[in-house]
């Protein structure tokens, strides 16, 4: 009984110890289909919740893997519903990314750690609403290195 005891609790220090993994955001199969057709436009003014990419630095080149880091600032004393984060690859058709994301979405922002991307120019439709039903979509550009 020992024996397992120690096992176990080996194996366990070592699972938390060890570093942590990289995990997919986009894979290579979904960065290789067509762009979304049509204009990528969003409103100049909202009440809406302001959406603000934090890493990495919009249209900055980046090496994967990364951090993927939103801030969500609700307007008008109002707060950010964290089941109302939607996180859409544009592409043709449109790759919902909100299941993989979900354990890293809270009220304050997306906190994703050691993205995996594909080299390349990547798209991605950011959209949160707050609890008065106010929306905003936000559209940010990750461009990925080698």
């Amino acid at each position: 009984m020992k024996a397992i005891k120690y096992v176990f609790f080996v194996g366990l220090a070592a699972a938390i110890c060890a570093p942590l993994s990289a995990a997919p955001l986009i894979s290579a199969k979904e960065a290789a289909l067509p762009p979304a057709a049509g204009a990528l436009a969003t409103r100049g003014i909202s009440r809406g919740p302001a959406v603000k990419l934090i890493s990495p630095e919009a249209d900055t080149p980046v090496q994967s893997p990364f951090d993927f880091r939103v801030s969500l600032d609700a307007r008008g004393g109002q707060k950010i519903d964290p089941d109302s984060v939607k996180v859409v690859y544009m592409k043709s058709p449109f790759v919902d990314l909100t299941p993989r994301l979900k354990s890293s979405i809270t009220a304050s922002g997306i906190q994703f750690s050691k993205a995996e991307v594909p080299p390349g120019t990547h798209t991605i439709r950011i959209t949160a609403k707050d609890t008065e039903g106010r929306e905003t979509n936000s559209v940010v550009t990750i461009v990925v290195t080698k």
